[in-house]
């Protein structure tokens, strides 16, 4: 089955909204499973739980077919969400305008290469939506 990876903010900012809400859309459209993942960062000290993820997602869209939450911990929002794509195999990224711009910035430390969709398609053989900050319906 195809797989949608959505990164997002806890709790969710209207930006986190609208591309949640694109993600939501690429998954029906595709008939594709749907991740949708937090990243807990350990020197924020702040405990997300997926039931947590779960709740705040489900109160602005409502319950959503094939979806999975996941949060991982770690010191890079940038690096545990390529982690978490490349752990699931996963076929399409929708990201935020401002996560783009982080991960431009991560790429320009580790190569030549800024453009994420082309990193990531040589990387890890992944489509990446990026979806602009207009605030979700």
């Amino acid at each position: 089955m195809t797989l949608v990876v959505v990164p997002v903010r806890y709790p969710l900012t209207k930006h986190s909204k609208r591309t949640l809400e694109r993600a939501i859309e690429v998954a029906r459209e595709r008939d594709a499973a749907l991740t949708v993942l937090h990243v807990d960062l350990y020197q924020n000290g702040k405990k997300v739980t997926r039931i947590d993820l779960k709740e705040a997602v489900e109160s602005a869209f409502g319950r959503i077919e094939n979806a999975r939450y996941v949060v991982r911990t770690g010191f890079l929002v940038e690096e545990s969400i390529l982690d978490e794509v490349a752990a699931e195999d996963a076929d399409a990224v929708v990201i935020g305008t401002k996560q783009a711009s982080r991960l431009r910035r991560l790429f320009r430390r580790f190569t030549n290469n800024p453009d994420i969709d082309d990193y990531l398609r040589e990387h890890l053989d992944c489509e990446v939506i990026t979806v602009e900050g207009a605030p979700a319906k």
